[in-house]
């Protein structure tokens, strides 16, 4: 049995995910209130894998789970994509008539702001997590409060959907980081079957620094397909640059890396895995 440590409450979006990714296998969640918790888990118990959502296709990066992964001694393993469906739901004597309240996680609360313009007499009330909300509701059979979040939630928690697929934008997807104890990291995923990387680096302050880097991956046919920037606290106008790479050729991507590795400073591979699909 895998034991995943993730952010949330069971029925939120991480719970999902993960049962998603290892589909078939059984797994034990451990659910964590924060972020730092999970990566905490990990340190305490090299066996923990832990589940980090890195970057959605609306809200954006979640630029401190990049941190936090850096500083950690976790790898990356596995990716995973997951189409993010919110919902209404209820105690299930509540009904639209009896509703005053809808609480939720500020970001999916923005993710639904058509719906809550066309209900503005509830009142939106933020919550630290999708699923925490319905549970609240649930153990404390808060009448007169709604939440927003998946309808898996709301199954779990035995609470009623009164209305499905209320985010704005039909093509909301997360993308989530599986990391593990570098140690275990060979268990968890075969090398050879790796297709993706996650680098951060930094760059001497000259001009042309990242033009060099991107020229040399390029020349090695190695796909750039994200890069974020984040400045270096207490070195001004300095910045990280996290790198997302995809290669066909496990020899030629690890041929480009000693290419650049002249070229920046402070380089970590942060992991070596296959793309999700």
């Amino acid at each position: 049995m895998k034991r995943i440590a993730i952010q949330g409450e069971p029925g939120s979006f991480h719970d999902i995910a993960a049962h998603e990714h290892f589909a078939g296998e059984q797994i034990q969640l451990i659910c964590c209130a924060t972020f730092e918790e999970v990566f905490e888990n990990i340190r305490l118990d090299p066996t923990v894998i832990g589940l980090v959502a890195i970057e959605n296709t609306i809200a954006g990066s979640l630029l401190h789970n990049y941190e936090l992964l850096r500083e950690s001694n976790a790898t990356v393993v596995g990716e995973h994509k997951l189409h993010i469906k919110h919902s209404v739901c209820c105690l299930p004597d509540d009904d639209w008539d009896t509703l005053q309240e809808i609480h939720s996680h500020p970001v999916a609360l923005a993710q639904c702001r058509r719906f809550l313009g066309e209900h503005p007499d509830l009142k939106a009330v933020e919550a630290e997590d999708t699923a925490g909300a319905a549970e609240y509701i649930a153990r404390h059979k808060m009448h007169g409060w709604a939440a927003i979040c998946s309808s898996h939630a709301a199954q779990t928690y035995g609470m009623k959907v009164l209305q499905e697929d209320i985010h704005d934008n039909k093509h909301n997807f997360t993308r989530f980081l599986v990391v593990s104890d570098t140690r275990k990291a060979d268990f968890l995923r075969p090398l050879e079957h790796s297709n993706k990387s996650s680098i951060v680096f930094s760059l001497p302050h000259e001009e042309g620094s990242l033009s060099k880097v991107l020229t040399i991956m390029s020349f090695y046919d190695i796909n750039l397909t994200k890069i974020q920037s984040l400045p270096i606290i207490g070195r001004e106008w300095e910045y990280l640059f996290y790198v997302d790479v995809t290669y066909d050729n496990l020899t030629r991507y690890r041929q480009s890396i000693d290419a650049i590795t002249p070229l920046v400073k402070n380089i970590k591979i942060l992991g070596e895995y296959e793309a999700s699909k």
